[in-house]
């Protein structure tokens, strides 16, 4: 069997994206787990941005690695230095500034249902800068579904007081700033490859939050034991893999026949949160996952075009 025929085939698409979803669902408690071990407190931004900066520069280099023992030509060229730059602010840098702050101040379980976000404002940006790209009836009543979705989610209490603080403020501005950088990374994989896009992108991205973080507190504030260099391998390898897996898929796929897998990241997060992380599952968090995921599928949806709103 080639490369092509298992990706094709509905049940290596459904394991390719079940297994990229998962490993992209389980750093939301990994992240929470190894400020627990690393003794990383809400307020001490420079060890977050470190350590987000060492997660990406070492999963860029691991697509590297990855692809030059491939035989792959991955040599940086620098006329794509501007672009990757652009793509690195956004998709990596900003990304995770605000990801990574606004998850110490927040849940995994919240965090991960907020991520399902991403999709709404990727549809939202896209009716701005695509003209063929509009929003439509389907589209209005899934960003509609999706962000009830997380307002219920942020609801933990059952009472009539929404828990919803600066944690996830920052997550839902690091879920816009994603979905500009995945729009970027869009056009600029007309230029590049995915594969030589991705690496370097995250290699400059994390590069700025190494900087941030050697600024607060130095290059190596951190007291790794095995349990936690492990932890960080993981959170690099699966940056790295699940750009792997999602790339082939996507490669031989029709995008519209793969994004609703998507709606499994909020559903893998919220389970293994619950599970390592023991974040209690009470019924506003289950209804608010449930939301969230069918908007999810309603926005990825095939619209028919009478159904297009105008442009503004």
């Amino acid at each position: 069997m080639t490369t092509k025929d298992f990706f094709t085939h509905p049940l290596g698409i459904a394991a390719s994206a079940a297994g990229a979803t998962l490993l992209w669902g389980s750093a939301f408690p990994f992240i929470k787990l190894s400020y627990i071990r690393l003794d990383i407190k809400p307020e001490e931004m420079g060890e977050q941005m470190l350590f987000a900066g060492y997660r990406f520069l070492l999963a860029g280099l691991l697509i590297l690695v990855m692809f030059l023992l491939l035989k792959r030509n991955m040599k940086f060229r620098p006329e794509t230095t501007k672009s990757l730059l652009k793509i690195g602010l956004f998709q990596t840098f900003l990304q995770y500034v605000l990801f990574y702050i606004g998850l110490s101040y927040s849940t995994g379980i919240q965090g991960s249902i907020i991520a399902g976000t991403t999709s709404f404002f990727q549809i939202l940006l896209a009716h701005f800068l695509y003209p063929d790209d509009r929003m439509s009836r389907l589209k209005v009543a899934g960003l509609m579904v999706g962000f009830t979705g997380v307002i219920f989610a942020n609801w933990p209490n059952g009472d009539y007081e929404i828990s919803f603080g600066i944690g996830e403020i920052l997550l839902m501005g690091a879920m816009m700033a994603g979905a500009y950088g995945n729009i970027l990374a869009k056009q600029g994989s007309g230029k590049m490859e995915v594969i030589y896009l991705t690496a370097y992108q995250m290699i400059l991205g994390s590069l700025g939050l190494i900087a941030i973080g050697a600024f607060s507190v130095g290059l190596a504030p951190f007291d790794f034991d095995l349990k936690s260099g492990l932890m960080l391998l993981y959170l690099a390898f699966l940056s790295a893999a699940g750009f792997i897996l999602w790339n082939n898929i996507m490669k031989y796929n029709q995008v519209g026949k793969v994004s609703l897998y998507l709606f499994l990241v909020p559903v893998f997060g919220v389970m293994l949160s619950a599970l390592l992380l023991d974040e209690p599952l009470h019924y506003f968090i289950i209804a608010g996952l449930i939301l969230v995921v069918t908007g999810i599928v309603l926005v990825n949806r095939p619209a028919r075009k009478r159904n297009s709103l105008p442009a503004k």
